[in-house]
């Protein structure tokens, strides 16, 4: 018997724990609206955000807590996300801009920002705010009026980790 307990000990799996650890990560980078934006319809054929066409630009301001690591992609529309129905194409234009800061080195994001396609990228290389509005324009077909109704497109605003 004794033996026998040598030989099972021998084969006994040892102890094992699987202890996890956990961490919390807030959010460094925050992106709230600030402003709605509205189309302005100065003429039949356009919709527009610019004042001067009635229109309201929307804000989005970006809270960056640590410098130098997040660029903001800001997209402005190239369709509507709903709208009467249309039976022309739709020309659309629009760009982002910045509109003021809580850190002054942060008025060179302006002058420093690139444009792909319809997304104007800040590379956000300072803490603090950034308030961002961006303008959008849709034209209707060959200078088409717009039917009655109601137009809603989106900006996208994202916050990316570099």
């Amino acid at each position: 018997m004794k033996y026998l307990t040598m030989i099972l000990a021998t084969f006994a799996l040892p102890a094992l724990a699987n202890v996890d650890i956990v961490g919390n990560v807030e959010a460094k980078c925050v992106i709230q609206t600030t402003k709605s934006g509205v189309y302005g319809n100065p003429i039949a054929s356009k919709l527009s955000t610019t004042p001067a066409d009635g229109g309201v630009l929307p804000v989005i301001r970006y809270d960056v807590s640590i410098a130098d690591a997040y660029t903001a992609n800001i997209t402005h529309p190239t369709s509507f996300s709903s709208s009467p129905s249309l039976t022309d194409t739709v020309a659309w234009t629009g760009s982002t801009s910045v509109t003021q800061t809580s850190v002054a080195g942060m008025s060179a994001y302006e002058a420093a920002k690139t444009v792909v396609n319809n997304t104007t990228i800040f590379d956000l290389t300072l803490a603090g705010s950034t308030w961002f509005s961006t303008s959008s324009s849709a034209v209707y077909g060959t200078a088409k009026p717009f039917s009655g109704g109601t137009y809603t497109a989106s900006v996208v605003a994202t916050c990316i980790p570099k």
